[in-house]
């Protein structure tokens, strides 16, 4: 038997602007999703968990948390991105050009807009992205730029041992 390496993620050298990473993962937003996220951060908008107000606005049902959307579409492009963060550095330009509901299916996306060494880690690179998350009609839902310290090949914390069977 042959044990192979399961995926480890980029670190810092592995990025070229340009590239484009799409991410493998999509996710159905269910109804649960949304009022749970909005109820558990204390969002008291009740276009997010009340249908019969939401059914009044010009939108006629609930939106998607707008901050669950960010979460999601971040948490999609950990494995392409992130896997290998040291820390986030932040969320820039965060555009919602259409809403997302309940019941739709949400994709991303995220090119490499520049890189940098950083100036006070040696272990670390800086990476920006632009990451798009669309839904499942290829309509984006949210755009953002997001700057991460990403390991250096070699640095860093590494995995804990697997039992072989």
């Amino acid at each position: 038997m042959t044990i192979r390496e399961g995926w480890q993620g980029r670190f810092y050298e592995d990025f070229e602007v340009g590239d484009v990473y799409r991410h493998g993962l999509g996710r159905t937003i269910a109804q649960a999703d949304n009022i749970w996220f909005t109820l558990l951060t204390q969002n008291t908008a009740r276009v997010h968990f009340d249908a019969h107000y939401a059914a009044q606005t010009e939108f006629g049902r609930p939106l998607v948390n707008s901050a669950f959307t960010i979460a999601l579409v971040t948490g999609q492009s950990v494995s392409d991105v992130s896997y290998n963060v040291m820390a986030n550095l932040g969320w820039d330009t965060v555009r919602l050009p259409h809403p997302l509901f309940e019941g739709d299916t949400v994709y991303s996306s995220s090119e490499v807009i520049s890189l940098r060494e950083s100036r006070s880690r040696p272990q670390v690179g800086i990476v920006t992205v632009h990451t798009t998350g669309t839904n499942q009609h290829g309509v984006p839902v949210i755009t953002f730029d997001r700057t991460v310290m990403v390991y250096r090949r070699g640095f860093g914390p590494t995995p804990g041992p697997v039992d072989a069977p």
